[in-house]
């Protein structure tokens, strides 16, 4: 799993570094948000600017895979 610090865990009020369960509760809400994106219709898609092909591509990705930002 990727490290986590200090600023990713900002949105969940820690300021210092991030127990197992934080990572474990941030991980579980990356893999919540791919799985609600995929279930979402080509109509909710388009709204969102994402094709179907890359909501697809985004849930298959693993749950340590995120962008770069949201670990600094």
């Amino acid at each position: 799993m990727a490290r986590t610090d200090f600023t990713t865990c900002a949105a969940y009020g820690i300021t210092r570094r991030p127990g197992l369960r934080v990572s474990l509760v941030a991980a579980i809400d990356v893999w919540r948000s791919r799985r609600a994106l995929a279930q979402l219709d080509s109509r909710a898609l388009n709204d969102v600017g994402i094709s179907a092909k890359a909501a697809l591509a985004e849930e298959r990705k693993p749950i340590w895979d995120v962008p770069a930002q949201w670990l600094k």
